[in-house]
């Protein structure tokens, strides 16, 4: 249980939603409130998402749907500024103000890294940046790209009776990348996918502890192992799907947001709302709240507490910025994603539990849980030095050898988040002290 906050109540059920649409968790039975989200589920039923705005926002949506064509002929910027100021205050209900919410945040960073790293802008015009405040306010969501946006809420079926693959599978708004940005959504929507079953273990292995139910945990546990394995399969997907090279130099610009980026040290002016510029950090893999409940179940504490003190102090001094960055990407979770993983976080602590009841089988469960965590962070280290790191260097080399042939009028490479993440970590530093925490986490015989 976290320091200082209140007892965990009991039960929860789940329901699965619908495409186009946040991903939620129906709470019932003993738990009262507001929905609850299962971090990473996606819906088995056929009923299609909302993809189209009423007719009063049209303008957004013409821009939307055109939004590949209009930054890659440099369009964007000027069809912006010829949009009607429209008020968010006719939108009704949550899906028509999430899809909103992903309409707006696609088009804003089409609109800011239109031109590039060197081409930025300072001001969000007044006639985006104020319906996207309002629709932000609404949803307590930041006015930024979030993975919220750019993964759960932007895909939709092909076919309704059929399954849930890739090739039955499309986004609803698009940036430049072509069937590799696609590619790059769907596969990290998958990856969500085969979190369900584990988010549904999750809220069993608690119910569990609190009826003393060693069978029904140890169950729930091996659930989530599974789980947890399923995902790295999903993610051994990327590999199909998404060319490095288009990733690195096409899509990541657009993930990227205005905090900790070089490129935009000053943050973004929203006119209409602030004068003083505002920092928001890019779409990140850590705003999902999957690997956030999974931490908290298992106790794996990325904070200045928990780290072992066997580590150098260079090695802890990673283990905070990781555990400030991390609980910082909550910020930009949906709000009940976010209360999901507070939740858990007041539940009565597993390890303990397991530790307590000397339970070698409990023992087993729970440390596989910890090594498929460990193994899938570790094979997402590989994904992220073959697209970032190697495809950085193969893209340098392109860009000298093209240099040498026309000149150094050859285009920039994107070169501000190089060693960073999109969401604005220093990403190896940060993955490999995740990992390694996560490792940590393991029960001794």
């Amino acid at each position: 249980m976290c320091p200082g906050c209140p007892p965990f109540p009991a039960g929860a059920n789940t329901a699965l939603p619908v495409p186009g649409k946040p991903l939620q968790m129906e709470r019932s039975g003993m738990v009262k409130g507001p929905h609850t989200p299962p971090a990473g589920q996606c819906p088995e039923q056929p009923s299609p998402g909302l993809t189209e705005l009423p007719a009063p926002y049209g303008p957004w949506m013409e821009i939307a749907h055109d939004l590949p064509q209009l930054i890659t002929s440099h369009q964007l910027r000027s069809r912006v500024h010829q949009m009607p100021q429209l008020s968010a205050q006719h939108l009704r209900g949550h899906e028509e103000l999430h899809l909103a919410h992903l309409v707006l945040s696609f088009i804003t960073m089409g609109y800011l890294w239109q031109e590039g790293e060197e081409g930025t802008v300072k001001v969000l015009p007044r006639n985006l940046a104020v319906p996207f405040w309002e629709v932000s306010q609404a949803l307590g969501l930041p006015p930024i790209l979030s993975h919220a946006d750019f993964v759960l809420a932007n895909w939709r079926r092909k076919n309704p009776n059929r399954p849930l693959e890739i090739e039955n599978l499309d986004t609803i708004i698009s940036l430049p990348g072509g069937e590799s940005l696609r590619g790059f959504i769907l596969v990290t929507l998958l990856v969500e996918k085969a979190a369900v079953p584990g988010i549904k273990a999750v809220v069993q292995a608690i119910r569990a502890i609190l009826q003393l139910d060693e069978e029904t945990l140890c169950k729930a546990l091996q659930a989530l192992a599974e789980a947890i394995r399923d995902m790295s399969k999903a993610l051994k997907q990327m590999h199909d799907y998404v060319d490095p090279t288009v990733f690195y130099t096409v899509i990541r610009i657009f993930l990227s947001g205005w905090k900790d980026n070089p490129a935009m040290p000053e943050g973004l002016i929203y006119e209409g709302v602030a004068d003083e510029p505002m920092a928001y950090s890019g779409g990140s893999a850590a705003q999902s709240a999957v690997l956030h409940a999974f931490d908290e179940l298992l106790g794996i504490r990325h904070s200045q507490e928990s780290i072992n003190q066997g580590r150098k102090e260079g090695a802890r001094r990673l283990c905070r910025l990781s555990a400030t960055f991390l609980h910082r990407m909550r910020d930009y979770m949906p709000p009940p994603h976010r209360a999901f993983v507070e939740e858990i976080c007041r539940a009565p602590s597993l390890k303990q539990h397991v530790l307590s009841s000397g339970d070698t089988q409990l023992r087993a469960a729970f440390n596989q849980c910890i090594s498929e965590l460990a193994d899938f962070r570790s094979y997402h280290i590989t994904i992220v030095t073959k697209y970032i790191t190697v495809a950085a260097a193969k893209a340098k080399a392109r860009q000298a050898e093209l240099c040498d042939n026309v000149g150094p009028s050859a285009g920039k490479l994107p070169s501000a988040l190089e060693a960073k993440g999109t969401g604005g970590s220093h990403i190896f530093s940060f993955l490999k002290s995740v990992r390694d925490t996560t490792r940590e986490g393991m029960i001794s015989a």
